[in-house]
C-alpha cells in the first residue's frame, strides 16, 4: 500500500475477525489505502491484520466491500533505526546438552567421556600442572539445533556453506502464539509481523515440556501457507521452542521444504523465548563449520540493548 499524487483509491469495508484463542472483534465502515483500482478479499484480510497488528488471528471475514476515489490518507513509514550494538545483554535460547539425553524420539542420546582424564593428565605435565580432554558421541539433532538446505536437499548448502550473515546478529521478532486453540500456527497468526531480512522466532510456550513424555506428543508447529509466507516476506531464519517445525503424525515436511529450498535456515528446540521482548533485539545461532552434514547443536542466544 503506498500513497500517489493522483488517482488514489481507497476501500470500504465492515469485517469479522475470530482470534485462534477464542473471541473475536467486528468493524463497520473501515477505509484503508490501495494501489491500484481494486483489492481482492483475501488481500485485504491480510492487509488488515497486517495493519491492526492482531496477534492469534484465525478467521477474517470481509463484508459490504467497495472501491472509493479519495486520496491516500498516510505517509511513507520512517526507516527503522538500528540499535548500538554497545552495552548488550545476551539471553540463553539454548537447552543444555546432557550425557543421556533424548532430543527426539528413535535418535540416539549423546555419550560424554574422557579421552584424557585430569588424573591421566598428571603423568605427562609438570607438578600441579592438568588438564582434561573430553569426547562426545553425538547425533546431530541433539539439543537445541540449527538446520541447513543439505539436512532436506541432497544439492543444497551445508553447514560449511552458511554464510554468517544468516545465522550470526539478525534483528529478529517474537511470534508469541501461547494460549492458542490448537497446534497448527497458519499464515493468519504471521500477518501482523515484518519479518523482512529477521530472523522469526516462534515462541509457542512447548520449552515448558522439555525433559518430561509430553514434550514428544502434540507439539505446535507451523503450516505449509504459514511457511509460504515466510518465504514471501524474505525471512532470514525462522525458530521455534518445539519438538519440530512441522507436524510430525505424517511423513510430509512441508515446512523444512519450503524454508529449506529458500535458503533459511531453521532453528528447534528453542527455550527462554519468553523472556525476550516482540522485537528490537538480535539472534545468534551458530553451528559448528562441518562440510557434508546439514544439521548440527547451536549455542542460540538473543542480545539485547
Amino acid at each position: 500500500m503506498s500513497t500517489t499524487d493522483t488517482g488514489d483509491r481507497r476501500v470500504q469495508f465492515d469485517f469479522e475477525i475470530d482470534f485462534a484463542n477464542g473471541g473475536g472483534i467486528q468493524g463497520q465502515g473501515f477505509r484503508l489505502d490501495i494501489d491500484g483500482d481494486d483489492i481482492s478479499d483475501t488481500d485485504l484480510a491480510e492487509y488488515i491484520v497486517r495493519d491492526l497488528r492482531l496477534l492469534m488471528v484465525g478467521e477474517t471475514r470481509i463484508r459490504n466491500k467497495s472501491i472509493v476515489e479519495e486520496r491516500h490518507k498516510r505517509a511513507a513509514a520512517a526507516a527503522p533505526v538500528n540499535a548500538s550494538a554497545a552495552g548488550r545483554t545476551h539471553i540463553d535460547l539454548s537447552h543444555t546438552v546432557q550425557d543421556g539425553m533424548i532430543t527426539y524420539p528413535g535418535l540416539p542420546a549423546p555419550v560424554i567421556s574422557d579421552v584424557v582424564s585430569r588424573e591421566a593428565s598428571r603423568e605427562h605435565y609438570a607438578p600441579g600442572t592438568e588438564f582434561h580432554i573430553g569426547s562426545i558421541q553425538l547425533c546431530a539433532n541433539t539439543g537445541t539445533y540449527l538446520d541447513s538446505p543439505f539436512h532436506r536437499y541432497a544439492d543444497g548448502i551445508d553447514l560449511a556453506g552458511l554464510p554468517l550473515e544468516r545465522l550470526a546478529d539478525l534483528d529478529a521478532v517474537v511470534v508469541d502464539v501461547t494460549g492458542m486453540a490448537g497446534r497448527a500456527v497458519d499464515r493468519q497468526q504471521l500477518l501482523p509481523y515484518d519479518v523482512e531480512g529477521r530472523a522469526v522466532l516462534v515462541h509457542t510456550g512447548w520449552a515448558r515440556h522439555w525433559g518430561t513424555e509430553a514434550y514428544f506428543h502434540d507439539h505446535p508447529f507451523l503450516t505449509a501457507d504459514a511457511a509460504a509466507l515466510l518465504v514471501e516476506s524474505g525471512a532470514a531464519l525462522v525458530g521455534i521452542d518445539s519438538l519440530n517445525i512441522d507436524d510430525t503424525s505424517t511423513g510430509e515436511r512441508p515446512v523444512h521444504s519450503a524454508l529449506l529450498a529458500a535458503d533459511v535456515p531453521v532453528c528447534e528446540h528453542l527455550t527462554n523465548l519468553d523472556r525476550l521482548p516482540a522485537d528490537g533485539f538480535r539472534f545468534s545461532a551458530v553451528p559448528v563449520k562441518v562440510r557434508g552434514m546439514g544439521t548440527f547443536p547451536v549455542r542460540a542466544f538473543a542480545s539485547l540493548g
